[in-house]
């Protein structure tokens, strides 16, 4: 039998070799002559400037093109005898410095080659993000790149160096413009500025083009390369991380029909199912967890083309990273003033920008309560300037609207608790009955009776706890997402809200918390839920070591308040009633006597007590004799 494999094995071997030397071509030798890219040398020495400009390195396929002007391109020169016209003489880059960013651009095709956001830092070298990234591959387009629907054109663009407007700005106050202009021998004219605004919003920059060759207007698209830059500085610590990920928010054409307005969200594992997105949006771009890139095109038409980009691992043997890049095509007259917003994704900021982009955070379906419970406490923390602080006068506040509930579910467990025994009696009753013996619903009846008789709710004393945990869930959600509080610290060892305990400090307080009010809290007496409730203090404070330390926080103060309002209400009710069990003979015994000495009540008929050991049966009967005879005499 192995033998036959191992044959088999080998004349499946030897079939392939000879189909692949007879049947499969060679492949063709690659060029050694001229790599792809260099351009022949010229008979006369060209200038640096005109040498730098005929490099062309591969180019990204753009979008298909668009009506209008842009779709027809005239015959380009041959790329070895354009000679730069209007041009820098070397490569160089000009600083743009502003409150809340300082950032550069790269002459050589007049891109961004940094955007460092001062008030966002990595919480490990305190250096400011970058939404730019670095160590990215040649082929990869720079933000701001025009793709043009001639390859040969997009390279001269590329590579061309324009000459700026100003060596540096500095952002102080109104309106400012840094312009790059180009123009070649070939009738390439391309003028590119960037326009801030720091009295608008800091994290938005107005882009605008003009380009034209031979005097023909052209509409060239817009790229964004890979990006997000800081995606690594932007871990919040917890477990599920989004980005980076396409974003479009506005009308999708589908089937011929634009949609109805909407969020559209694409993982970089998912953009191959649908790259391309046209309609009517009111904005486009990536983000990551906290950053954004996006265009701004005012509910404008619009496409937008997303592609992933792989990336080594920043460290050996660590995970791989996917970024992801778009380009951007929209209207002739959109590209005169197309503002892009690039920044953290803070609500203030965002609706500074644009109402719209407040879409941006992602809070998941929870997002009707995260949104309130942000701005509540965003608001407090304009006066307490510390976001853990706010987090507990929130909680308190929180807890203030639910008193009048949670005390209703104290006096609801108080009432359970004293109709134990009651309960336990008509249990008692029906424990020999099986489960699916028909009278035992007859059990429940009785104890549902006995509910609506005394008054009691068995499902009021969770009615607090269910209301809790929406808002728990909320707060996780807010600081899962909310760029405010990342690496914000409360106190000593917490250095960061969105990052958990590092000492586990806080979620063994809070354990120990839940059980010193369930030690306050009425309890009922059956043994498998006081187990249940027993482990629920273990099983959240091992739930609750690896989470943001905001949310313990939350959760601390919520069990503090809640300690100290059970310890009020416990002291208003007053202590529970004192259930004495005597023994049976006692109990049959006074409803006796209380039937004899009731006027004009109908006596209970009880059976007559045992006789105790002490007494035998003989002398209880001569006793009685005695009775009888001594009523005789007296009737």
């Amino acid at each position: 039998m192995e033998r036959r494999v191992l044959l088999a094995l080998a004349l499946s071997i030897l079939v392939l070799l000879v189909y692949q030397s007879i049947f499969v071509p060679p492949q063709p030798a690659p060029d050694v002559a001229a790599p792809p890219g260099t351009a022949a040398p010229a008979e006369p020495a060209p200038s640096a400037a005109a040498t730098e400009t005929n490099v062309a390195p591969p180019p990204a396929a753009p979008l298909p093109a668009s009506s209008g002007s842009g779709g027809d391109v005239p015959a380009v020169a041959p790329p070895d005898v354009v000679t730069p016209v209007v041009a820098d003489t070397a490569a160089r880059e000009i600083a743009v410095e502003g409150e809340f960013v300082e950032a550069e651009f790269g002459n050589r095709g007049a891109v961004l080659a940094s955007w460092r956001m001062l008030r966002q830092v990595d919480p490990e070298t305190g250096a400011p993000i970058d939404l730019v990234p670095g160590s990215l591959p040649e082929s990869a387009e720079a933000p701001f790149t025009l793709l043009f629907d001639d390859p040969a054109l997009t390279a001269r663009a590329r590579n061309a160096l324009f000459r700026p407007s100003a060596d540096g700005l500095v952002l102080t106050g109104g309106p400012v413009t840094l312009a790059f202009d180009y123009e070649d021998s070939g009738g390439l004219r391309i003028r590119k500025e960037f326009r801030f605004d720091p009295s608008e919003n800091g994290y938005v920059v107005r882009f605008g083009v003009d380009a034209t060759l031979a005097g023909e207007r052209l509409v060239p698209a817009i790229a964004w390369g890979p990006a997000l830059g800081g995606i690594e500085s932007s871990s919040s610590g917890i477990a599920y991380l989004s980005g980076p990920r396409g974003l479009v928010v506005g009308r999708v054409l589908e089937g011929g029909a634009l949609t109805e307005e909407d969020v559209w969200r694409q993982d970089a594992g998912d953009i191959a199912e649908r790259p391309i997105y046209d309609g009517q949006f009111r904005f486009a771009g990536v983000d990551n967890h906290y950053f954004l890139a996006a265009a701004l095109t005012a509910n404008g038409e619009a496409a937008v083309e997303y592609r992933n980009v792989p990336l080594p691992a920043l460290v050996p043997d660590g995970p791989s990273r996917e970024l992801i890049a778009f380009t951007l095509r929209v209207p002739e007259e959109a590209l005169n003033d197309l503002p892009f917003f690039l920044g953290p994704k803070a609500f203030d900021v965002l609706e500074a920008a644009s109402p719209a982009m407040v879409q941006a955070v992602d809070f998941g379906w929870l997002g009707w309560l995260v949104v309130p419970l942000h701005r509540s406490l965003t608001w407090i923390q304009s006066y307490v300037g510390n976001w853990g602080w706010s987090i507990i006068v929130l909680t308190v506040l929180v807890n203030i609207i639910i008193v009048p509930l949670r005390h209703k579910s104290v006096v609801s467990m108080r009432k359970m608790q004293e109709l134990q025994p009651e309960m336990k009696a008509i249990q008692d009753r029906y424990k020999h009955l099986k489960a699916t013996d028909p009278d035992k619903a007859k059990m429940n009846q009785e104890i549902m009776q006995l509910y609506r008789d005394r008054g009691a709710n068995p499902v009021s004393g969770c009615l607090p706890m269910l209301l809790t945990f929406p808002v728990l869930f909320a707060f996780f959600s807010l600081l899962r997402a909310a760029v405010e509080i990342r690496g914000e610290p409360f106190i000593g060892w917490i250095t960061d809200l969105t990052q958990y305990d590092p000492y586990y400090i806080t979620p063994i307080v809070m354990g120990a918390s839940m059980v010193w009010q369930q030690k306050l809290t009425p309890t009922q007496a059956e043994p498998m839920q006081q187990k249940i409730m027993m482990l629920m203090p273990v099983i959240f404070t091992f739930m609750f070591l690896r989470m943001p330390s905001g949310l313990v926080i939350y959760w601390l103060t919520s069990n503090v308040f809640g300690i100290g309002q059970t310890l009020v209400t416990n002291r208003i009710i007053g202590p529970p009633p004192v259930h004495k069990v005597r023994p049976p003979a006692e109990r049959r015994v006074k409803q006796v006597g209380s039937s004899e000495t009731g006027a004009g009540t109908p006596a209970k008929e009880a059976p007559a007590p045992a006789p105790s050991p002490e007494t035998p049966p003989a002398a209880a009967a001569r006793r009685g004799s005695r009775r009888s005879r001594r009523r005789q005499k007296r009737g």
